[in-house]
């Protein structure tokens, strides 16, 4: 006869003392499993208020950081981007605020702190469209700094989220400029592909694919070119 089928068979007052005994023996284990219990619910609130604050303190050093821009007080806006980077490193704001330093170091012609604050958005961002948008941008940057090879790399990496068409249109460029016509027009057809119909950029997207196509095509061959000159 097994435990349960034992208990059974036990009248009222006999299962309560069992009960009693089993409780005062346990009595231990069971406050423990409680207080271990209540202890990781008290710490997940704890862990989500932490989160809450560190949060709004990302957002108000976030919009110092866009005051500051704003009145053109480099020296501000710089301290509030390493402080955002420094303390809330792994949030979005510390990417946008390093994309918007970025942005302007190009108006300023100060292209190696733009390269250097994109390579950071894109290595910090935690968004994937936030990542992807760094790293169209780091691509153009290192583009016009004459680094087609690493520009590509960086496209090759990205994660798409809704640009496709953009990230297709620019690896185009890229390849035309290194001469790769036949590649920069899959390039291009594979940003056509990637766009709606009426989208507003389309005419300027298939006049560039087009011109590479006609500009193939007005070269004669080798071949042809010296049986023309004979």
């Amino acid at each position: 006869m097994d435990y349960d089928m034992a208990f059974d068979h036990l009248d009222e007052h006999e299962q309560s003392e069992l009960v009693r005994k089993w409780m005062r023996d346990n009595v231990a284990s069971i406050f423990v499993g409680i207080g271990l219990g209540l202890l990781v619910i008290f710490g997940y609130f704890q862990w989500q208020g932490h989160q809450a604050r560190q949060k709004a303190l990302a957002a108000g050093e976030f919009l110092s950081f866009g005051a500051a821009v704003g009145a053109k007080n480099d020296d501000a806006a710089k301290a509030a981007l390493d402080r955002i980077q420094k303390e809330h490193g792994k949030s979005a704001y510390a990417a946008l605020a390093a994309m918007r330093w970025a942005e302007g170091a190009i108006v300023r012609k100060d292209m190696a702190t733009a390269e250097q604050s994109l390579q950071w958005a894109y290595d910090h961002a935690g968004d994937a469209a936030i990542k992807s948008l760094a790293g169209q941008n780091l691509a153009r940057v290192k583009f016009g700094a004459d680094k087609a090879a690493e520009a590509l790399a960086v496209l090759d990496g990205l994660p798409v989220e809704g640009y496709a068409s953009a990230i297709a249109e620019l690896r185009g460029d890229i390849l035309l400029s290194q001469g790769k016509r036949d590649e920069a027009r899959i390039a291009y057809q594979a940003s056509l592909d990637a766009l709606t119909p009426s989208a507003p950029n389309r005419q300027a997207l298939e006049m560039k694919r087009d011109d590479i196509g006609s500009a193939t095509a007005a070269t004669p061959a080798p071949a042809a070119a010296e049986k023309q000159s004979s």
